[in-house]
């Protein structure tokens, strides 16, 4: 009898995985758009990364998960021109910034998601410059589409530069903790 019951079982769970089906969708990184924002007492810049390579993973329409690499080493400045953009570069790609030299890529691997209808309450891990601190964010899903805005504390990334809450007297020259990610995915 028990052998009869756990046969059953087994059937049960084959004949619903048969009905469900996770697939990889890729994300075309020539089509997808990265762009940043960071907030400073007197303004804001902004500026693109380049995808390296991205994933969303789903049980039949339902986001499931999903990882993305970005190339750190292509972090743009688009709200400047000539010399100060060279400089705001440079200097984002420094170690006071994202250290791309050592630290040539940013990661994001899902943990976690919610769905509300299209709209997904995302949970990740967030690795830069080797240091990874979990993110929450919505993600909105549409067709082959998929569009986030994710906040970031610079300070949890060991990036410190131009912080008020680790540098006296900086006035005018403080540079907010946080800094924006939009991401608009195309797969």
């Amino acid at each position: 009898m028990k052998t009869i019951k756990n046969t059953l079982v087994i059937a049960f769970a084959l004949t619903l995985a048969s009905f469900t089906t996770i697939s990889d969708k890729e994300v075309k990184v020539k089509e997808s758009k990265v762009t940043w924002k960071g907030y400073k007492i007197t303004g804001e810049h902004e500026g693109t990364i380049n995808l390296k390579e991205g994933k969303l993973t789903f049980n039949d329409d339902k986001l499931t998960g999903g990882h993305f690499v970005m190339d750190m080493t292509s972090i743009n400045t688009t709200d400047l021109e000539g010399e100060y953009k060279d400089k705001l570069d440079g200097h984002l790609k420094s170690a006071d910034f994202f250290g791309t030299e050592s630290h040539p890529t940013a990661t994001l691997k899902i943990t976690n998601v919610e769905a509300k209808g299209n709209t997904y309450t995302v949970t990740g891990d967030l690795t830069i410059k080797n240091i990874t601190n979990p993110v929450t964010f919505n993600m909105d899903v549409k067709d082959n589409a998929a569009t986030a805005t994710v906040k970031i504390d610079r300070t949890k990334f060991d990036i410190k530069y131009g912080s008020a809450s680790f540098f006296d007297g900086l006035k005018d020259k403080a540079i907010s903790n946080e800094f924006d990610i939009n991401v608009n995915l195309v797969f």
